[in-house]
């Protein structure tokens, strides 16, 4: 993770899972992520707030934008006001995720920049093949109508031949579809005011 930081010059982040990893993980990033199933974990969330480092939130798939404020609480508890939430999207049936685009908003009363995870929103988790499959043809659409409604950032990966990629590969943007989506995202901010 240094490396990628030295040789692009940007800021990194990267997932912690364990309590014992935030520390060293922190000396190296700029940013502690939560991932979505441990955003209830009040253990973890109080050492990522606890670093100094900004803190991004994945608000669970089982979890209410509402739920969320409690999460941030507990990072901001420990002094820490560098806090983000990434909206990915809510469990609809056993092998989808759907975005409520309600929960941008919503989220953002809490006072915290809210991302959207395009491509992990798009995951189709437990497929039969026993593998986590993606609909990644639906990233343009959900990166414009999360711009539209005001979100904050967007979170896409990409790489230049998702199939392949060494993880999640199912729903990840071409690399060489990123500039033309990115223009087209910055045009609806500019048109949105």
């Amino acid at each position: 993770m240094s490396e990628v930081k030295e040789a692009f010059g940007v800021p990194v982040l990267t997932d912690v899972h364990e309590v014992h990893e935030v520390n060293e993980v922190a000396a190296v990033v700029d940013y502690l992520q939560i991932p979505s199933f441990l955003c209830r974990q009040t253990d973890l969330l109080m050492a990522a707030g606890h670093s100094g480092k900004g803190v991004n939130i994945k608000k669970g798939q089982f979890a209410s934008a509402d739920s969320m404020k409690f999460a941030v609480d507990k990072v901001r508890s420990t002094g820490n006001q560098n806090v983000m939430l990434t909206e990915r999207g809510t469990t609809f049936g056993y092998h989808d995720l759907v975005v409520d685009f309600r929960n941008i908003p919503l989220m953002q009363q809490v006072g915290v920049p809210v991302i959207l995870d395009a491509t992990h929103s798009l995951q189709q988790p437990n497929t039969a093949a026993g593998v986590t499959g993606g609909l990644p043809q639906f990233i343009p659409t959900l990166c414009h109508a999360a711009v539209a409604a005001g979100v904050d950032g967007l979170f896409i990966e990409t790489h230049p031949h998702p199939a392949t990629a060494l993880s999640d590969g199912a729903n990840m943007l071409p690399l060489s579809e990123m500039e033309a989506l990115l223009s087209r995202c910055v045009r609806i901010r500019e048109a949105m005011g």
